[in-house]
């Protein structure tokens, strides 16, 4: 069976036959090929001819996304106090407020940057 979907950057797709997921990252028109990113993570390329010869179809993103990240957990994905808002775009950056906000550096620090 041939596959009638076409690759498109940052959509999933399911292997059946393997039962593998994955999404396609890059289309590199150069050499006609296909970069994909399995759940796991590891990372391949297709050529334009063997993907259309592949039974491929396009699926919804995997509930659990972050199956190629390693060591992540579900609480990192929305730092607490991270948010962005309209004020934080608008105004000057503080170079020195922020320096301060951050506190002293430890010692050795300031010593690895002097040599």
């Amino acid at each position: 069976m041939t596959s009638e979907a076409d690759p498109i950057i940052d959509e999933w797709y399911h292997h059946p036959e393997k039962a593998q997921k994955f999404k396609v990252t890059a289309l590199d028109e150069h050499t006609a090929s296909v970069e994909i990113q399995y759940f796991d993570g590891t990372l391949g390329e297709i050529d334009l001819d063997t993907w259309y010869q592949l039974d491929v179809e396009r699926i919804e993103a995997p509930e659990d996304w972050t199956g190629p990240m390693d060591n992540i957990e579900k609480d990192d994905l929305n730092p607490v106090g991270t948010e962005m808002r309209r004020e934080d775009w608008e105004a000057p950056y503080q170079e020195v407020d922020e320096k301060r906000r951050a506190g002293a550096r430890p010692p050795e620090d300031e010593e690895e940057e002097s040599a």
